[in-house]
């Protein structure tokens, strides 16, 4: 159970870098493209503690998922 969550908390830290940057350069995007204009730094900055509250859970699901196929719950087997 110990290396389970372990390996579930590392894998969620490892992917939260990539996964924040993703979703904050996709959400930056999508709101220049709909406001059709640049957008300032405080919103920049919005943006980008939206996406890194967001990548918490994507990272966090993804590396639980991960883990469980491929070594599977302890205690259940």
């Amino acid at each position: 159970m110990t290396y389970f969550l372990f390996s579930t908390i590392v894998l969620a830290f490892l992917l939260f870098f990539p996964v924040s940057k993703l979703v904050w350069t996709l959400s930056v995007r999508r709101l220049q493209r709909k406001l059709q204009c640049e957008l300032s730094p405080e919103e920049i900055q919005g943006q980008l503690s939206r996406a890194r509250f967001i990548a918490i859970f994507f990272s966090l699901i993804f590396s639980f998922l991960f883990n469980n196929w491929l070594i599977g719950i302890p205690g259940n087997g």
